[in-house]
């Protein structure tokens, strides 16, 4: 028969026309987060870029005979918190209301069903709220509190309860500390019965990924914490999740045997010992892996080679049963009864709320975060690669160019933008990602790295970044993009490396001390270390202790790993990208590295998004972001595009590299 496929089209690699637009990426898409199921019905939060990046909450009744999606918190309202400044556990349910952290005053509101009109429950303050969580039995809410400070000293961390009751008014709104002291809390979950409340804390110059410490308190009829004893972690020992099950059992992970397993507490052994993890970094709070669906069955996900996979577990025989799902990256797993509930993404599926019907081993996806499908045939799908570097293991995914109706020009190579996630702490996923796609469906290759100090791999591998960072991290980027141009597999004058907060960092520091790369695009990231010892918020202010050295002691160190400092090395272009709300990285990271360009006579651009913080969360800001970042390459390179681009600026730029 003959061929009625139809004949692509031959155009040069990055001037591909494609379906995947920067508008698709925002109008059509949403960022879900924190599904949670109670009483019957599921919640989620979806960031709405198409809404200036408004993270609002939606319900979904699963008993309904037509369910459908149901906003919560009426317009222009979001909820968000900004504990940590990355914030999560921003939300619970019960006792007739959602109780949740408005994001624009940062106090804890609840809403009734059917009302439009949130009531605040926290007076005006300088506080943040996470981790909320409803103590049904005295009528409260535990939660973490963040109490900023006016004098400059540190935010104040603690673990409070706040009175629900309206039968004394006086009591309603009330906060009870029940832990202080500790630099940082997260977690707190209650006993089936009430009477016991489990927490993590950890201390400078730790970060929960370095040492938790799981707190065990004893509660008095009135709630108060009668006896509080440490019962696990600490000494480098992290503990993630620490879950009680339905008949009163305590349950945590732990990466005391390199991999964060699952533990019942006062065991020694993990409930299935595998080299594999079942935990994440805690970069924000309220996240969840693993959950009961009753007393012998626990619904978990674990990481094995960067790939997820579901399972059950049963606690009588602990005997796991993988379960076979599309998807290849799983999040914010929550169980009741015999249901869980998830977020699903696979290597040509959007992110999903999908749930889990255990007696009938079902799967049923409740809502996607794409309302614009695309056919999945410009899909580029990841490729698993294991590539070695000074006699140690580097992963990464790898995206072939792809598209169903360009091809390039025979013999020619594609140029290769290498992706440094952030963190540094942190790892990148298969999952479908349409800011990967929307390189891939172009004719740029993409290789995604999970570079020494990620998360996914064991602790070893993760702990190979203390005191290297700038190191390792750059070297495992660099070794990456020469491993594909060995196989083939990209254009050595086209590598182009991009990366966002300590991916920038990273990108920087690949520029400035290697001459791997063509050109760059950094995303609110880190040109001098010392600066962000100095000027960060409190979740971090340590960080750097571990990654580079004790400030103020191995100032040294600091200074000759920021390319600030050696910008006579850096000569090839760069564009930045800042939010000038940041308050992670502040926007004068950036703009020193770019005056210095400017002034060197090096071709650089800065965009600049008064409105954003620490990532970008609007609409606008996101397709700038993207479409400006293709035209910088498309001018440096000179590689024409389908359709004209925004006309950005780029300084000293005279003549194609």
């Amino acid at each position: 028969m003959p061929n009625t496929s139809p004949q692509k089209q031959i155009a040069p690699y990055g001037s591909w026309a494609s379906n995947i637009s920067a508008d698709l990426l925002t109008a059509g898409n949403v960022r879900l987060s924190e599904a949670r199921l109670f009483d019957g019905k599921a919640y989620w939060l979806e960031s709405r870029p198409a809404e200036k990046g408004r993270s609002v909450l939606v319900e979904y009744d699963l008993d309904s005979e037509k369910p459908a999606p149901r906003d919560l918190i009426p317009a222009p309202l979001g909820a968000r918190t900004k504990a940590h400044e990355y914030g999560g556990g921003v939300y619970t349910v019960g006792n007739g209301y959602v109780y949740f952290v408005l994001a624009a005053d940062q106090r804890i509101y609840r809403i009734a069903p059917g009302s439009d009109i949130p009531e605040p429950v926290t007076p005006a303050g300088p506080w943040h709220f996470a981790d909320l969580q409803l103590d049904q039995r005295r009528n409260r809410l535990i939660c973490v509190q963040e109490e900023e400070s006016e004098s400059g000293c540190e935010a104040v961390a603690r673990l409070i309860a706040i009175a629900l009751d309206r039968e004394q008014g006086e009591e309603f709104g009330r906060i009870t500390v029940l832990a202080e002291g500790a630099d940082f809390y997260s977690n707190p979950a209650l006993s089936p019965d009430g009477l016991q409340l489990s927490f993590l804390q950890w201390h400078h110059p730790d970060m929960p990924w370095d040492a938790t410490e799981l707190m065990l308190a004893e509660l008095d009829e009135t709630g108060a914490v009668a006896k509080a004893r440490h019962i696990a972690g600490g000494n480098r020992e992290s503990i993630f999740q620490p879950q009680w099950s339905p008949s009163g059992q305590l349950y945590y992970i732990s990466d005391k045997n390199n991999w964060w397993n699952i533990y019942l507490a006062g065991s020694d052994q993990p409930l299935w010992d595998l080299d594999a993890e079942f935990a994440t970094p805690q970069w924000v709070f309220g996240m969840s892996t693993y959950g009961f669906l009753d007393d012998a069955r626990i619904f978990c996900t674990f990481t094995r080679s960067g790939r997820w996979q579901l399972a059950l577990l049963d606690l009588n025989t602990s005997q796991p049963q993988l379960l076979e799902h599309s998807g290849c990256d799983f999040e914010s797993i929550h169980c009741t009864g015999d249901r869980a509930l998830f977020i699903s993404s696979g290597t040509a599926d959007f992110p999903s709320v999908v749930m889990y019907q255990a007696d009938s081993n079902r799967f049923t996806t409740i809502a996607s975060s794409s309302a614009a499908p695309v056919e999945t045939s410009w899909f580029s799908r990841a490729q698993t690669i294991v590539f070695e570097h000074k006699d140690r293991v580097v992963h990464a995914f790898y995206y072939p160019p792809c598209s169903p109706t360009y091809t390039a020009p025979e013999g020619e190579k594609p140029p290769l933008i290498v992706f440094g996630h952030g963190g540094p702490t942190g790892a990148t996923s298969a999952g479908l990602n349409l800011k990967v796609q929307y390189w891939t469906s172009r004719g740029f290759a993409i290789l995604d790295v999970n570079y020494s100090g990620s998360t996914g791999y064991g602790r070893k591998y993760r702990d190979r970044l203390q005191g290297q960072w700038g190191i390792l991290d750059v070297e495992d980027v660099c070794a990456g993009a020469e491993y594909l141009v060995q196989q083939g597999l990209a254009d050595p004058e086209r590598l182009l490396i991009k990366g966002g907060s300590a991916g920038g960092y990273t990108v920087l520091a690949a520029l400035t001390f290697h001459d791997t790369f063509s050109a760059g695009a950094s995303h609110y990231g880190i040109g001098d270390l010392t600066t962000l010892a100095r000027d960060t918020h409190k979740f971090e202010s340590r960080y750097l202790d571990k990654l580079v050295g004790p400030w103020p002691e191995a100032e040294a160190v600091y200074r000759a790993r920021s390319p600030i400092n050696h910008i006579e090395q850096l000569d090839c272009p760069v564009i930045f990208f800042q939010g000038m709300e940041d308050k992670v990285v502040p926007p004068d990271q950036a703009e020193t590295m770019v005056a210095a360009l400017r002034t060197r006579g090096i071709p650089v651009a800065y965009i600049t998004f008064e409105d954003e913080g620490h990532g970008f969360r609007g609409a606008d800001s996101i397709k700038l972001a993207l479409e400006g970042e293709l035209e910088f390459y498309s001018r440096i390179f000179g590689f024409p595009l389908p359709t004209p681009g925004t006309g950005i600026k780029i300084d000293n730029l005279r003549e194609v590299c």
